[in-house]
């Protein structure tokens, strides 16, 4: 039987491609994201036993329908891949309430609500366990100016990497985080075109395709359940990130 795998985000950039690549692994996929339309062209990518549920990660009800699907379909589930995201820039003297909600709600809340209803399901199903991968980003470690919001989700999507890893020790579950930076994707692939730098210039900054980034997760999720990577920095070699850059 194959090994069953929910991918949120998965309409495009890094989901897309994740998702693409578990599916040439033998997954079968379960589709997630708020564009059915693009979903679409991504399962027909993916091909084979491949499942489209549109869903807003935000929405609580959206996520247990999401897992039920799931569940009804395959009976049990054995990785997520907890992908979507946001960003709304903005310095923290302008940054609105209203976008500063909006990117902690997709962001941290969703993944928080789509890791809670795998981890249910693999610690009740039999055989239990599974692995639950987070997709961080280099901003987990170092932030990028004018970005409050996306910042202090993705910190905080580190302390869920951990707490998850140790809620889920005795049920067989693991989880591990992909801090990723400057893939060239539809979000990443502006920093080929110039970003904000911390000196207050503006920069072309070198990206790397995503691909790697979807087999480094391939690599992931191929660990049997006693090893697992806890974290993993996948990035464009000479991007700033490292000392002064």
């Amino acid at each position: 039987m194959a090994q069953v795998a929910v991918i949120t985000g998965a309409g495009s950039g890094i989901g897309r491609a994740v998702a693409v690549e578990l599916g040439k692994a033998g997954f079968a996929v379960a589709l997630a994201g708020r564009r059915e339309d693009k979903l679409q062209e991504t399962a027909a990518l993916v091909g084979g036993d491949t499942l489209v549920v549109p869903a807003d990660v935000a929405k609580a009800d959206d996520v247990q329908a999401l897992f039920e699907r799931v569940h009804a379909t395959h009976g049990r589930l054995d990785l997520l891949f907890n992908n979507a995201g946001m960003n709304r820039p903005g310095d923290v003297g302008e940054l609105s309430l209203e976008d500063w909600q909006r990117v902690l709600d997709v962001n941290l809340t969703g993944s928080f609500l789509c890791a809670q209803a795998a981890f249910r399901l693999m610690r009740d199903q039999d055989p239990q366990g599974g692995r639950i991968i987070n997709n961080g980003s280099i901003s987990a470690t170092s932030p990028r100016p004018a970005s409050p919001a996306y910042t202090a989700t993705k910190h905080a999507i580190t302390g869920l990497t951990k707490s998850i890893s140790l809620d889920g020790r005795r049920f067989g579950i693991a989880c591990g985080q992909i801090d990723i930076g400057n893939a060239a994707t539809d979000m990443g692939g502006r920093m080929a075109q110039g970003v904000p730098q911390a000196n207050g210039t503006v920069a072309a900054e070198p990206v790397f395709d995503v691909q790697h980034v979807a087999e480094a997760v391939r690599y992931m999720a191929s660990l049997p359940l006693d090893t697992n990577v806890q974290f993993m920095t996948i990035m464009a070699t000479s991007m700033p990130f490292i000392g002064r850059g």
